[in-house]
Formats: structure tokens, C-alpha cells, sequence
């Protein structure tokens, strides 16, 4: 009988010990849970975490993010989160503050959350912030400056360096896997952001009209210059009357490059395109905005490539023309 109690013994001490391998296993593989508002910031997340963190967007890379649907699942997602990561400036505001109160999440509810962070902190450079008081008859202004700064490579760095400091804060352990994955990041945006100064450096100062003032932080920092918008003020559609007077400043300027997110209105940059001549580009202005764009690096070599390319294109045909003016 004591033979038969000791078999039993071993055999529930080795059970025993495979459970708590299987469990110590388990909570060694267990990933960070990030929720993003937008694409822009889940490609980063996935950057710095690599394996140890899984990431999704509620917005797509095609949608406007003013607008996106609040669906029920997305509370289910901010539920089980560990890190929120949105934009902030109001850019959100019509549809993830019901969400992130509904999913009841402490670890993401309230600024002074380790997993709540709002990336419109840790911006220096925010443009066209308004002065005095503001109302909807301006337009879609938002109170805190322009929210669209990620098209400003240059703040990739901060918004890596955010996530970086939240995700050594929620799993330590990881600290120097996440330490390292940001500073090979940064590294590769330091080349990235030389290359596109170079390949945007023939061009600095062309006159662009854009759909809506989605562009500035781009324009400002390839040193282009925003000649108009094709809304007359944010968000507001375009009249005939403004498309007219449009028309008149683009041709005294001689505006050739008409710029527009893949997810606005396409016909009306259409038909400025004709009347004056003007090359008319739709752009991704988000990771994942199309195909093949997965990344931040490869959202911007789209944007610039694209953009060089027509200019490239243009100047050519002038120096053409040019040539067969003299013959």
C-alpha cells in the first residue's frame, strides 16, 4: 500500500509541476493589449512591442477619422486593453470618448491612467492654434491647433517615445526589449526623414491648394506653401463662388499641384484640376491608407514619392515646352 501512495504521490507532483510550467509559460507569453484610434499609431505600437504586444485600430487607413462608426465590439476591445492611444485636439471627439466611458476600463479611463495616453501631449510643434474664442461658424476648428501632426514625419519621434515610456511602465520586464526596438525605430526614421528631405529638397516652396487643411504639418515641413483649400473653411463644403475665386488665385499664382486624401470628396479638385491645369493627387494620409502601406516609413516614401514624381513630371514638360518655344 505505501508503494501505491508513493506512485500516486509522483504522479500528482509531476501534474502539479506541469500546470505551473504551463502557467508560468503562458504568463511569460502573455502580449500588452493595445487599442489605437488610428492606424498611424498602432504601426508604431507594433514597432516598439514586436511580439510582446497586440495591436489593433478601430479606424481604417481609408476612413476619415473625424467620422468613424462607434461600434459595440470596439467596447468589447478597449474593455480588455491595457493601453489606449489616440490622437486627441478633438480629432476623435464625435465618437471614442462614448466609447473608451462605456467599455469601463480603469487602466485606460482618465488622463491619469498608465494605459491612457492621449499623443497630442507630447506634440511641441501644433499649428494653426487658434486665437481668441472659437465657434462652429469657423468651421471645423479645433480649439488645440491642427490635429492632423502625424503627416509631419518628424513627430513619429515623440508619439515612439510615448508608447515606449507606457509599455516599460505596464510590463517592466520587457523594459529593455521596448528600449531597444524604439531607438532602432528612431534610427531608422532619422535615415528615412534625410532620404525624403533630399528627394523633396529641388521642390521647396511650390504653391499647393489642398481639399482641407489636413496637409499643414506636411507642407510645413517639406517647405511647400498652402495656397488654399478647395473647403472654404474646415469641414465646410465648397461653393461655386469660392471654386471661382479658387480658380482666380491658383492661376495668378501658378499652382500646379492639387492635394487630397483618399477619403474626401474627389470631383470638385477634379474640375479645378482642368480648368487650370493643375495635377490632381489623391493621397493616403494614414497607414493602411492603401495597399501595401503597413507601415509609417512606407506611408511617407508614398506621399513623397507620389508627390516628387508629378513635380518631377511637370518640370519636365515646362523645360519641353520651353525647348520647343525656342526651336
Amino acid at each position: 500500500m505505501k508503494k501505491i501512495k508513493s506512485m500516486k504521490q509522483v504522479t500528482i507532483t509531476a501534474t502539479l509541476t506541469f500546470v505551473l510550467t504551463l502557467l508560468i509559460s503562458v504568463g511569460a507569453m502573455a502580449q500588452v493589449q493595445i487599442v489605437t484610434s488610428v492606424p498611424d499609431f498602432a504601426a508604431i505600437a507594433r514597432e516598439i512591442g514586436g511580439d510582446r504586444v497586440e495591436v489593433i485600430s478601430l479606424a481604417k487607413g481609408y476612413q476619415n477619422p473625424h467620422f468613424v462608426d462607434a461600434k459595440p465590439i470596439f467596447v468589447t476591445k478597449l474593455n480588455q486593453a491595457d493601453m489606449m492611444v489616440y490622437n486627441g485636439l478633438e480629432l476623435e471627439i464625435g465618437w471614442l470618448p462614448i466609447l473608451i466611458t462605456g467599455a469601463r476600463n480603469s487602466d485606460i479611463l482618465g488622463g491619469n491612467a498608465i494605459g491612457h495616453y492621449d499623443v497630442s501631449t507630447s506634440i511641441k510643434n501644433r499649428l494653426e492654434v487658434p486665437i481668441g474664442p472659437v465657434d462652429r461658424s469657423m468651421g471645423d476648428i479645433h480649439p488645440g491647433g491642427n490635429p492632423h501632426y502625424m503627416l509631419d514625419p518628424r513627430n513619429g519621434a515623440p508619439v515612439a517615445r510615448g508608447i515606449a515610456a507606457r509599455l516599460i511602465q505596464i510590463d517592466p520586464e520587457n523594459a529593455q526589449f521596448y528600449e531597444e526596438n524604439f531607438n532602432n525605430f528612431i534610427s531608422t526614421l532619422k535615415l528615412k526623414i534625410s532620404e525624403w528631405n533630399t528627394e523633396l529638397a529641388p521642390f521647396k516652396g511650390t504653391e499647393v491648394v489642398t481639399y482641407h487643411k489636413l496637409w499643414a504639418y506636411f507642407l510645413d515641413w517639406a517647405g511647400f506653401k498652402q495656397a488654399g483649400t478647395i473647403e472654404p473653411k474646415p469641414g465646410i463644403p465648397p461653393t461655386p463662388s469660392h471654386v471661382a475665386n479658387l480658380i482666380k488665385r491658383m492661376e495668378a499664382l501658378d499652382v500646379n499641384l492639387i492635394v487630397a486624401a483618399n477619403y474626401y470628396p474627389q470631383k470638385t479638385p477634379q474640375i479645378i484640376a482642368q480648368k487650370t491645369g493643375a495635377t490632381f493627387l489623391v493621397l493616403p494620409a494614414m497607414v493602411e491608407g492603401n495597399e501595401g502601406i503597413n507601415s509609417y516609413f512606407e506611408l511617407f516614401d508614398a506621399i513623397v514619392g507620389e508627390i516628387t514624381s508629378a513635380l518631377k513630371q511637370q518640370t519636365g514638360s515646362i523645360s519641353k515646352s520651353m525647348s520647343q518655344d525656342k526651336g
